[in-house]
């Protein structure tokens, strides 16, 4: 938006002067001074301070006419009675202002009167809602939704980050419920879609120009074909923000946690050679595992430990130490942090509990103050550590874990640290980092990012997270990384909703889940809904090439399993391609009478390996289709091993013709098919026994990633 559209000098004297006045909130007066300077259309409006002078404006501006009190202590209108619409005359605007008065009055009877508000009645168009909150983690948001006296009732509304562009704008319009009312219905005109997004955009860099507007709503706008003109205006100010969170540069990120996830040597402070100790599990972990680095076991009192010499502290150390794992009693860890600070180690990994989790906030805050006094940056505390296997490192007192592959995990918990780990395994699924991030007093998932973003092993990304310390920064960087590799999340604690208190419509609105599911949508990040489908996701998708476009067609042998797979096709924004008449004829030839073409492809359950052969064939030929999803029935005309090798088999004599699709399988049967969907599984193609949902979720979660990525045709 450009400068000469917005007067931001007259926005500043307002608010000046509320805070030199004591207020937290604006007139609406006020309201419509900040929206002419902004380019933000409201009605015709003027102050009157008697009947008279009420009527004589009421008279100017043409009837109706709605009337408002104005006063720095009613924020809330309507509840104060302070709010007439439909006024028709001369008489009825002056009986109306001295009702007005009097409900006032009797809603608080010190309130400071400035006079009621005379505004041109709006009439016809779509009632919604723009407004903006800050958010303690994403700190400025701006929203849309139904509005009217029913927003809080419907509760439709979407968020995206401030200050938006106009591609975030357009998209708030269709992430709404009831988009297809801004559409038109019943004859009604649409409205005018260019109008509501620049307005739109006009909010969210008004809030982000002057960040002590902490909340703000405009409702409703009345949104026409001709524009978008709001009718009510309610701005909240907060002069004594919460400072932001310290943030390191990207390029101060990327030089340590090079050094801590890729360390050359590492030190154990706590190390011990007692079985049952963390320490001494840390140590076995590190030479058991194969790590090729320099260990250095630090121990008050001990000469060595497991065959190596053992050091009374860091600083004993001759030569450099990229990271230190402690593996001591909370008590103790601020003087040893000390002590890797004046060593300038980059990275602690701190295992210990006793921190904020158990309620000593103040210890928590002392580590935190030593690692930035010295730039050590703090993994945990309160975690299980962290593995690389590219280094061979098992930094950790869990499992030894040594599959190497490409998929990074972390988790903000012990417990799903060790689901991660044994599924990981169980799957036979290769990763590339497992780490735990606990209390996340320093390092958080956008620090992970950062670095997995330019780790050539790394190729998918997949966060467990109860709450992003920093949501802003990791969006920022979350954006920039989704353009390159797919990033999954699951948010724990999605059904809680944001208790706060609120002042506005949108506030009350803004729910923690909610922007979290509108913020990770907007930067590109898939969602996980459980922990297996974060698993799931992080094994099947990097399996899968990345679809040329959104044509989708199931090939089933039952037609239960099609309508299951359809619905899951609904539920995952999974596009059925709607089959051309040429098409749906080339796959009747292969299938007998009685079973169905169209989309779902049934062939029903008799057929022989050539039918499932020559539709898979066929779909794979076709360059208007652009994936497929299988549905298997077992049978003893085709057992389930006889389709999982026909299928390979057809894959690969596509893939030598230069033909690459992403198929997912669904198998159902005996426990033969599940045998049968790890050969896929082996051979690059995502099958599931017993289940139509996960594959239609693991295709569709690629497909979130490709279209935020902007990769499909």
């Amino acid at each position: 938006m450009a400068d000469a559209a917005m007067d931001k000098g007259a926005v500043r004297r307002i608010l000046d002067s509320a805070k030199a006045a004591g207020r937290s909130s604006l007139t609406a007066p006020e309201g419509k001074e900040i929206c002419d300077a902004y380019g933000i259309a409201v009605p015709q409006e003027a102050v009157a301070r008697s009947a008279s002078e009420a009527a004589s404006l009421a008279t100017k501006m043409g009837f109706p006419v709605v009337l408002k009190i104005v006063s720095p202590d009613i924020l809330h209108k309507t509840e104060a009675g302070g709010v007439l619409v439909g006024l028709a005359s001369d008489d009825e605007v002056a009986q109306g202002y001295a009702t007005i008065l009097a409900n006032a009055k009797k809603y608080k009877a010190d309130a400071k009167i400035d006079g009621v508000q005379v505004q041109q009645m709006l009439n016809g168009g779509q009632e919604v809602i723009v407004g903006a909150v800050t958010d303690g983690s994403f700190g400025k948001l701006i929203a849309f939704g139904m509005g009217g006296v029913l927003v809080e009732v419907l509760k439709d509304i979407t968020f995206r980050l401030a200050p938006a562009t106009k591609d975030d704008a357009l998209s708030m319009l269709d992430g709404i419920q009831a988009a297809e009312m801004l559409k038109g219905v019943r004859g009604s005109e649409p409205v005018s879609r260019d109008a509501l997004a620049n307005l739109i955009v006009r909010v969210s860099q008004l809030i982000s120009d002057f960040p002590e507007i902490s909340e703000m709503d405009l409702n409703p706008v009345f949104a026409t074909a001709k524009g978008a003109v709001a009718a009510d205006v309610r701005i909240v100010m907060d002069f004594n923000p919460a400072p932001q969170r310290h943030r390191p540069s990207q390029e101060e990120i990327l030089a340590s946690m090079n050094r801590i996830m890729r360390p050359d040597a590492v030190a154990v402070i706590g190390a011990s050679a007692e079985d049952g100790k963390i320490g001494n599990s840390v140590m076995k972990n590190l030479i058991n595992g194969g790590y090729q680095g320099k260990i250095y076991p630090i121990h008050p009192k001990a000469e060595e430990i497991m065959g190596l010499k053992a050091y009374k502290s860091v600083k004993d150390v001759i030569g450099e130490i990229d990271v230190a794992v402690f593996a001591i009693p909370a008590k103790f860890v601020a003087a040893a942090l000390i002590e890797c600070g004046e060593k300038k180690i980059p990275g602690a990994v701190l295992i210990p509990s006793g921190f904020a989790e158990t309620g000593n906030v103040e210890g928590q805050d002392e580590i935190q103050a030593i690692g930035r006094k010295y730039n050590v940056r703090l993994m945990g505390p309160n975690i299980y550590g962290f593995y690389y296997t590219w280094k061979n490192l098992c930094a950790t007192f869990c499992t030894a874990y040594d599959v190497r592959g490409h998929a990074a995990l972390s988790s903000q918990s012990g417990g799903i640290g060790m689901a991660i780990i044994g599924f990981s395994r169980s799957a036979k699924m290769g990763v590339s980092a497992i780490v735990g991030l606990g209390n996340k007093s320093d390092l958080d998932e956008d620090d992970l990012l950062t670095f997995f973003e330019q780790d050539e092993n790394t190729h998918i990304i997949a966060q467990h997270c109860e709450d992003l310390k920093d949501g802003r920064s990791f969006a920022e960087i979350a954006k920039r990384v989704t353009k390159k590799k797919p990033v999954v999340m699951l948010k724990a604690g999605r059904t809680s909703a944001g208790a706060r208190a609120a002042s506005s419509h949108t506030g009350a609105l803004a729910g923690n889940d909610k922007i979290y599911e509108d913020v990770l949508k907007q930067c590109g990040v898939i969602r996980a809904r459980s922990l297996r489908d974060m698993l799931d996701f992080a094994r099947g998708i990097p399996k899968l090439p990345t679809p040329k476009g959104e044509n989708v067609v199931i090939i089933t042998g039952a037609g239960g399993s099609g309508v299951l797979l359809s619905d899951a096709c609904v539920d995952n924004d999974v596009r059925l391609m709607a089959m051309p008449p040429d098409l749906d004829a080339a796959f009747r030839k292969f299938i007998p009478p009685f079973g169905a073409a169209g989309n779902p492809v049934d062939i029903t359950g008799g057929e022989p390996p050539a039918t499932y052969k020559n539709t898979v064939k066929l779909g794979l030929e076709d360059e208007r289709i652009h994936s497929l999803i299988l549905g298997y029935w077992h049978t003893i005309v085709t057992p389930p091993m006889v389709f999982a090798h026909l299928i390979v088999d057809v894959v690969e004599e596509m893939k030598a013709k230069g033909i690459h699709k992403p198929i997912v399988a669904s198998l159902a049967g005996d426990v033969q098919v599940e045998e049968a969907a790890e050969f896929l599984y082996d051979h690059g193609i995502p099958s599931y026994a017993y289940s139509t949902e996960i594959p239609v979720a693991v295709l569709g979660a690629k497909y979130k990633w490709a279209r935020g990525a902007g990769l499909l045709g």
